[in-house]
């Protein structure tokens, strides 16, 4: 039978996290451990789940914060069960489609940009004379999907 509870060492050993990095996420508020008499950590088998869940978000480019925010919305009175992570992913979806769209319009314009050496200026996406992808933010605004000057989405070169 396996122990309801886990030490601190043995959610480390589970997850591949250092014991470190576990209280720094409990310290964030991304998992709360209980306590036995000695005061030692003691952590739910489903904080196993929670802690895999963060190291791929983590790997995902998802910041902490947004991170705590869908584990908030897990019980903390019991393991989640098949429909709260279900009820977490509807949530995550739109999130990650966005997400992946980026990533492939990085990949396909960039790898048009290496080595380039900017003969077509009109159809490179890092182009940006008198800065006029501003008015649509700051950041790579062409790469992120916004329209060229001319109002069309730029094509991978």
């Amino acid at each position: 039978m396996l122990p309801p509870l886990l030490s601190i060492g043995a959610l480390a050993s589970r997850t591949g996290l250092s014991v470190s990095a576990i209280r720094y996420y409990e310290s964030v508020g991304l998992i709360a451990p209980a306590r036995n008499e000695g005061g030692h950590r003691r952590f739910l088998r489903a904080d196993i789940r929670r802690l895999s869940f963060v190291i791929v978000s983590q790997n995902l480019g998802i910041p902490l914060a947004r991170i705590k925010a869908l584990l908030a919305r897990l019980p903390t009175d019991r393991a989640p069960d098949p429909q709260d992570w279900a009820d977490m992913a509807a949530e995550m979806r739109a999130e990650l489609d966005a997400r992946i769209q980026t990533l492939l319009r990085l990949r396909d314009t960039l790898d048009g940009c290496i080595g380039c050496g900017c003969l077509s200026m009109r159809a490179c996406a890092l182009f940006n004379p008198q800065d006029a992808a501003s008015r649509h933010g700051a950041g790579p605004r062409y790469l992120l999907g916004d329209p060229d000057p001319q109002g069309t989405p730029l094509d991978p070169v």
